[in-house]
């Protein structure tokens, strides 16, 4: 048998990340992993997707090349090419982790691994033992009773990295991150789009303003729309698929070559030896305290198997946080309500913090400043005019309650207002600190501005 001082079961942002900062703290470690280093997020999620999305961007760029006094005949893509692309990324960032856990002496351990009591794991048949066991299992697709994925004509977002052929017209079932991304992707490359979305509004976690512009945008590019509208039934027997929609105005059949369902993830918490433990579960997610303890000691669970959110930076976090609990250092519970939110369409959704609808029922006086990249010089030079720059702040105290970007680029612009939140930035502080120009960044700056009646490009 053989004995660590932490075993980390699952590879993915949070499982190698964990294991990294385990080894870093001198602990003897070892990482479990059925299929490959890196989990989904590497090898079928964050990593791949961003890849497609950028050829997808760099195809748009050549579409539309005379708009920058360039020309470019007759732009073509080559969809095979692109999901090769796509994977040749994925591999790489997976070696990448393997060179990583070699680097830092993690034993990795291939197989399907299922936690037994006295803090020991079962790997295909072989046992190890640590003193301390950390569940990263991460999440998969979640199914519909009335969506149920056959892999060919109703599919999830792992299918429909790796194609075989392009669909001509597809619905897009659900329009969080995932959804709006694959529906940005394939409308790009040129396939009929419909979204599907239950909610009265797209992008539904997000400020009713970003909806409202993302909206806007997908309309322009010819992606359809239908809120308020639930998938009842499909019908795969034909050629194709159609799917029954029920909307307000009552039913609709629509006809696709594909559905992707995009609902939401399920954690993988089934057949890992939790019921032979005793760890104590909710629904699919895994009860743990502020540091990630299970309620059986020496069981750790952190990331999509908890009930925090579902992102991979989260999942990071907490893993870092975990070790370093069980390492004796001093350390603080995560805040969750300073946890950006990403997701990589075209243009960009970035936010952190209060919506305004979220504030306002929290009953709080508010500064409200926006900023349109319409009018900002950057933008206007780099021919991404579409968005802006919301900020929230509290009235009284100037406390910074929220950030909501839409526009190009914006996915790295947010860590300005997220760092801000960390150290508790007034909006006058914001204004004081010099932003560069010309840059889109300079939009933060500008809408803190216009909260406060200062703003001068507007």
């Amino acid at each position: 048998m053989s004995k660590y001082d932490i075993i980390v079961l699952g590879s993915g942002p949070g499982g190698y990340v964990t294991a990294i900062r385990a080894s870093q703290l001198g602990f003897k470690t070892a990482v479990v992993e059925k299929e490959s280093l890196g989990g989904v997020c590497l090898n079928w999620g964050c990593i791949p997707t961003k890849a497609l999305l950028k050829s997808a961007q760099v195809f748009e760029y050549l579409k539309h090349a005379e708009d920058y006094g360039l020309k470019v005949k007759d732009a073509e893509h080559d969809f095979d090419a692109v999901v090769k692309r796509s994977r040749g990324v994925a591999d790489g960032m997976s070696n990448g982790v393997k060179f990583l856990m070699k680097k830092n002496k993690i034993d990795v351990i291939e197989g399907f691994g299922k936690l037994k009591p006295g803090k020991k794991i079962d790997v295909d048949g072989k046992e190890y033992t640590a003193d301390n066991i950390i569940i990263a299992t991460g999440a998969r697709s979640r199914e519909l009773p009335s969506l149920p994925q056959d892999g060919k004509k109703v599919i999830g977002y792992r299918k429909a990295m790796t194609l075989d052929k392009q669909p001509k017209k597809m619905i897009v079932v659900g329009s969080g991150a995932i959804g709006v991304e694959f529906a940005y992707f394939y409308n790009s490359m040129g396939t009929d789009v419909t979204i599907v979305e239950y909610m009265p509004k797209i992008v539904p976690v997000e400020d009713d303003e970003v909806s409202k512009q993302l909206e806007r945008s997908f309309k322009k590019s010819g992606i359809k729309i239908m809120t308020s509208a639930e998938v009842t039934s499909v019908d795969t027997s034909g050629k194709g698929v159609k799917a029954t929609v029920k909307t307000k105005k009552g039913e609709e059949v629509l006809e696709a070559d594909i559905v992707l369902s995009a609902v939401g993830i399920k954690s993988n918490i089934e057949n890992i030896g939790l019921e032979d433990v005793g760890i104590a579960v909710d629904r699919d997610k895994i009860l743990v305290n502020d540091y990630y303890q299970t309620n059986i000691p020496g069981y750790y669970a952190i990331g999509d198997v908890t009930p925090g959110q579902a992102l991979a930076h989260v999942a990071s976090a907490e893993g870092i946080l975990c070790v370093e609990k069980i390492a004796g250092h001093h350390v603080e519970a995560l805040d969750y309500g300073n946890v950006p939110g990403c997701t990589y369409c075209s243009p960009e959704i970035a936010s952190v913090g209060l919506t305004e609808a979220q504030a306002k029922e929290q009953g709080l006086d508010v500064k409200i400043g926006k900023f349109p990249f319409s009018a900002s010089g950057k933008a206007s030079a780099g021919g991404n005019k579409e968005g802006f720059v919301k900020v929230i702040f509290d009235a009284k105290y100037g406390e910074w309650l929220g950030c909501h970007m839409i526009g190009a680029g914006v996915t790295d612009m947010i860590a300005e207002a997220v760092l801000g939140r960390k150290l508790e930035t007034t909006g006058h502080e914001v204004l004081k600190a010099v932003h560069p120009h010309p840059t889109m960044s300079e939009a933060v700056m500008e809408a803190v501005a216009d909260a406060y009646d200062e703003v001068i490009h507007l």
